[in-house]
C-alpha cells in the first residue's frame, strides 16, 4: 500500500495527507467491524464486550498496532477481535450467526456510503487545487475500497475470520472442511493473498470486482 501512495507522485504534504487519509479510513472500517460484533452479541444477551469496553466508537479500544501497520505496509490488517460468550446467547445459531455477519454487513453499507460520496463528489473533489479536498478524495476512495477489502476478506473460511466462524456454527465440530481448514487455512489465504495471477492476488481479484459492482450501482444514477 505504501508502494500505491508513493506510485500516486505525491510529496510532503499531499503525501501526508494520503497516508493520513488512509489509516483513517481504515480506523473507520475496522472500529465499526468489531463495533457491530460487540453490540450484535450484547443485544442477543451476551454482555462480555460492553463489560470489557469493547461495545464502543473509540478506535484505541479495537485497533491493533500491528494489524494497522500490515494495512499500511501490505493492504491488508486486523483488528483486537471482540470477545464472544456463546453460553449467554438465547438461541446459539441464529445469535452466533448474527454475530459473525453484523461486521461484514457493517463492512459492505459502509461501502456503500463510501462509495456513493466517492462516486458523485470525487470527480469535483480530484480537480480542486486544495490540500483539505485531495485529502478528503482520497478519503472516501480508502474508505470505499477498505470496507470492500474488510468485508470480502472476513468471508474467507479461514479461521478466525467470520467467513469460517458462520460455517462451524452450522457444520458439525467433526466435518471434514473444517478440519482441513482448521489445520491449513493458512496456505490457503497465502494463495489468495500472494500476487500469483500475473503479479496480482486471487483476493485482489475478488476487491476489485466487487468495486465493479459498486461503481455500476451508482452509475444506475446518472
Amino acid at each position: 500500500m505504501l508502494y500505491f501512495l508513493a506510485a500516486t507522485g505525491a510529496t510532503g504534504l499531499e503525501l501526508f495527507a494520503l497516508v493520513l487519509a488512509f489509516l483513517l479510513a481504515v480506523c473507520i472500517g475496522m472500529t465499526l467491524h468489531e463495533y457491530a460484533h460487540a453490540r450484535a452479541a450484547f443485544s442477543r444477551g451476551d454482555d462480555t464486550a460492553s463489560l470489557m469496553g469493547r461495545m464502543t466508537l473509540n478506535p484505541l479500544a479495537h485497533v491493533s498496532g500491528m494489524g494497522l501497520i500490515c494495512f499500511l505496509l501490505f493492504g491488508f490488517g486486523w483488528a483486537k477481535p471482540v470477545p464472544i460468550n456463546p453460553a449467554k446467547f438465547r438461541n446459539f445459531k441464529k445469535d452466533a450467526t448474527w454475530v459473525s455477519v453484523s461486521g461484514i454487513l457493517t463492512n459492505l453499507v459502509l461501502a456503500l456510503v463510501f462509495s456513493g460520496l466517492w462516486f458523485f463528489l470525487g470527480p469535483t473533489l480530484i480537480l480542486a487545487e486544495n490540500l483539505f479536498l485531495t485529502f478528503l478524495y482520497y478519503f472516501l476512495y480508502f474508505g470505499f475500497i477498505i470496507n470492500v477489502a474488510l468485508a470480502v476478506f472476513n468471508l474467507l473460511p479461514v479461521p478466525p475470520l467470520d467467513g469460517f466462524q458462520i460455517l462451524s456454527i452450522w457444520l458439525s465440530y467433526s466435518n471434514k472442511f473444517l478440519k482441513f481448514m482448521s489445520q491449513y487455512g493458512i496456505i490457503f489465504l497465502l494463495i489468495f493473498i500472494l500476487p500469483i495471477i500475473n503479479g496480482t492476488s486471487l483476493l485482489s481479484i475478488i476487491y476489485e470486482s466487487f468495486e465493479v459492482l459498486f461503481v455500476l450501482l451508482w452509475g444506475l444514477f446518472l
